[in-house]
């Protein structure tokens, strides 16, 4: 079965959950994770639809945010957020999605992003265009970081850990000096999506799960984008971070994050 065939047949099966996603918004706590976040219901349940229907059509294993699943280096392997940015959804934001990636031998090579609420679909094979809500899009091409909006994780300045609070400020305050556009939605997905679609010149995730990251890597890589992580190798499933931006853009972020120094600096 070829890519192509492959995301449309998921791309169907999105659809299908787009329906418990909406009907679900602003559910409450199901189940209490690391610090501060959490899963609803919806997250479970769509997660289980999701799977179930995915290796059904495909035969190919499903690695998902809240129940594991197959392995991550298996050959080919569907990876799923069922909701991304679920605070925001529990909250009532618009601002969630769900997330779906293809890895092959651990490479992105398809991803799809569904922003439900607001009617945004974006889906690609990995040497093929982006296409939004169905229609092909124009490679992103090269950006200028004054002239655009750039995304960024959520912190608490006195969190520690590998990427602290302190050293979060001083990205977000130096990044402020050339670019006075910074967003916080909460969603690294979405943030991904956007990039993917020039919505956004980059965004920085402090983040290391592979939900999160592996279908917004394969379409901002399909929209001639750049994605590293934040020394600026090239990212990979093991990444800790990720930075992900238009060409141009990209270089100018690498080099506010080599001016503010590495993390460990700001224990």
């Amino acid at each position: 079965m070829d890519l192509d065939t492959l995301v449309a047949q998921a791309a169907v099966i999105l659809d299908e959950a787009s329906t418990p996603f909406i009907a679900g918004h602003r559910a409450d706590s199901a189940v209490q994770k690391k610090g501060n976040d959490f899963a609803t219901e919806v997250d479970l349940a769509i997660e289980r639809q999701v799977v179930q229907a995915l290796e059904k059509a495909t035969g190919i294993g499903v690695h998902g945010e809240e129940f594991g699943g197959a392995p991550i280096d298996s050959p080919l392997v569907w990876v799923l957020d069922p909701i991304d940015g679920t605070f925001n959804y529990a909250a009532g934001s618009p601002m969630a999605a769900i997330l779906l990636g293809l890895l092959r031998d651990g490479e992105p090579v398809a991803g799809l992003t569904w922003l439900p609420f607001t009617d945004q679909r974006y889906s690609t094979v990995v040497g093929g265009p982006v296409y939004y809500n169905g229609k092909a899009q124009p490679p992103i091409g090269h950006g200028e970081i004054g002239q655009c909006v750039i995304g960024i994780g959520t912190f608490n300045v006195d969190w520690r850990g590998r990427f602290p609070g302190r050293y979060r400020l001083a990205v977000l305050e130096n990044l402020s000096r050339v670019c006075s556009k910074l967003r916080m939605h909460g969603a690294t997905g979405v943030d991904f999506a956007y990039v993917s679609s020039g919505i956004m010149g980059a965004a920085i995730s402090f983040g290391d799960h592979i939900w999160d990251h592996a279908a917004g890597v394969a379409l901002v890589r399909s929209a001639g984008g750049v994605v590293t992580d934040l020394s600026g190798e090239q990212w990979t499933p093991s990444s800790r971070a990720a930075l992900a931006a238009a060409p141009g853009v990209h270089e100018r972020v690498m080099e506010i994050l080599d001016k503010v120094g590495p993390p460990e600096n700001y224990l």
